[in-house]
């Protein structure tokens, strides 16, 4: 294990090596093909919150977690069809660039600023996740794994800049994946006098096997209208607008190969689910549906218990591997180029936009780690990570929406558009019995920030800023 994040450190600062320009160090020069852009936003999205929660969902619940995928690959579409041409159009760095060419400076403001603070929450907890399954698998108190992993984190993201992270996270997808199958085959040799079919078939009675859930109560997160239209707009936000996976595109050699390895990425994803979902019910089946106090210990304690200590590095290194796709990079091209070079020094050298980045990748690393260490006591880091996203990402999509399908859209129209946005998912749940899914905040959002902003825009005088701003 220890070796592993050795080895990954100091390739992604090996990377960063000849670093030539802010373009090198922001987008890799564009010069990522297709198949690297599918495993990288695939493994930048699993993190160690797949690998973790989604088979303790399977444990506790059952497959309905699978009608998410759905929505992902309708989403992915639509990004590739409607975001990802405008994003080459305008030759960006960030995201948040095409909301300042089409709205002035503010708009892109609030969106960026929404960005870093949310990004810095979810994230944070995705790092105290990853501690946790250390922790359990070493007997190491996890306050020392987070530290331990955050470092590695910084290091080789401060070092070796977006083609770090990029080319790591296309090796790292290879060997969390090579994890699970190994714990896929090791639980299954250690069904106790059972075959995978028995083990399915009294899942399938027990009705663990389930897939789609046919409600339309909003408080109810996996059901089929929440996983199909919940998640394609939470998709818009985390793979489209959110800058964090939108960079993973930009670093692509042209719009249709970020478009090819988005969509290729989205049944990619789906495939995982169901490795995941498979072990979780297997897991069920070893233990017999013992419970555990969180469903995220479930994998950990078997691994950590029943894997010998070889495999069981091996296994933390998946982890590690899962943990490491770090957003660090994307949070200081945001911080430096929608906030510090407009606003504190316009006239900032390349030179100095390097140096300055590379203190802000250090800067939100250790955000990131105390959020982490606060988070220790969350009791679903799957849950805890959406929740973060959730009511931030609506306000955020709808003003992306306006930005590029409604030409008629203002930069008044958008602030409050996206106020409304921000204020009716809470309006929603005062009203409602029970507070809505995440799935359905993040569509309420887009979708009252689009009609407000676009009825907003109607009364207030058409704008165009300059592109000096």
């Amino acid at each position: 294990m220890l070796a592993y994040l050795a080895a990954i450190t100091a390739f992604g600062s090996y990377l960063g090596r000849k670093r030539k320009s802010l373009d090198d160090y922001f987008l890799a020069e564009r010069s990522v093909p297709w198949w690297a852009i599918a495993a990288c936003v695939v493994a930048t999205e699993t993190s160690v919150l797949t690998f973790t929660s989604v088979p303790g969902f399977a444990y506790n619940g059952d497959w309905s977690f699978l009608q998410l995928a759905i929505g992902y690959i309708l989403g992915r579409i639509v990004i590739a069809l409607v975001l990802i041409p405008a994003y080459f159009r305008g030759k960006v760095f960030t995201s948040y660039e095409l909301l300042r060419q089409r709205f002035g400076p503010t708009v892109r403001g609030v969106a960026a600023a929404v960005f870093l603070v949310y990004r810095t929450l979810a994230d944070g907890v995705r790092l105290h996740a990853a501690a946790l399954v250390v922790s359990i698998g070493v007997g190491v108190p996890e306050v020392y794994c987070i530290l331990v992993l955050a470092t590695a984190m910084i290091i080789y993201t401060e070092e070796g800049g977006v083609k770090a992270t990029i080319w790591t996270d296309v090796i790292q997808m290879f060997v969390y994946v090579a994890g699970a199958v190994i714990v896929l085959i090791t639980v299954i040799q250690l069904l106790p006098d059972d075959s995978v079919s028995q083990a399915l078939a009294a899942a399938s009675e027990s009705g663990k096997l389930r897939v789609f859930v046919f409600s339309l109560d909003p408080s109810v997160t996996y059901t089929l209208a929440a996983g199909v239209i919940g998640g394609m707009f939470l998709t818009l936000a985390t793979h489209g607008t959110d800058h964090y996976l939108v960079q993973r595109l930009l670093v692509a050699r042209s719009a249709r190969e970020a478009s090819i390895g988005l969509v290729l990425s989205g049944f990619l994803v789906l495939m995982q689910f169901v490795l995941f979902l498979f072990i979780g019910t297997l897991l069920w089946r070893y233990y017999d549906g013992a419970p555990f106090a969180r469903g995220d210990d479930i994998l950990p304690t078997f691994v950590s218990g029943q894997l010998p200590g070889a495999l069981l590095g091996f296994i933390l290194a998946g982890v590690i591997a899962a943990a490491l796709s770090p957003s660090l990079n994307s949070m200081a091209s945001t911080s430096l180029k929608d906030f510090y070079v407009p606003y504190v020094q316009p006239s900032l050298s390349e030179a100095g936009q390097i140096r300055v980045g590379r203190m802000f990748t250090v800067f939100w690393g250790l955000a990131q780690t105390g959020v982490a260490i606060l988070a220790q006591g969350a009791t679903s880091a799957l849950e805890a990570g959406l929740a973060a996203l959730s009511f931030a990402s609506g306000p955020t999509v709808g003003a992306f929406l306006l930005a590029v399908s409604n030409r008629h859209a203002t930069s008044m129209g958008a602030l409050v558009g996206m106020v409304a946005g921000l204020i009716a998912p809470f309006a929603a749940d005062a009203a409602l019995p029970a507070p809505m899914s995440f799935l359905w905040t993040v569509t309420l959002g887009t979708l009252v920030t689009y009609a407000v902003g676009s009825g907003v825009s109607r009364w207030t005088p058409e704008r165009d800023p300059s592109p000096n701003h």
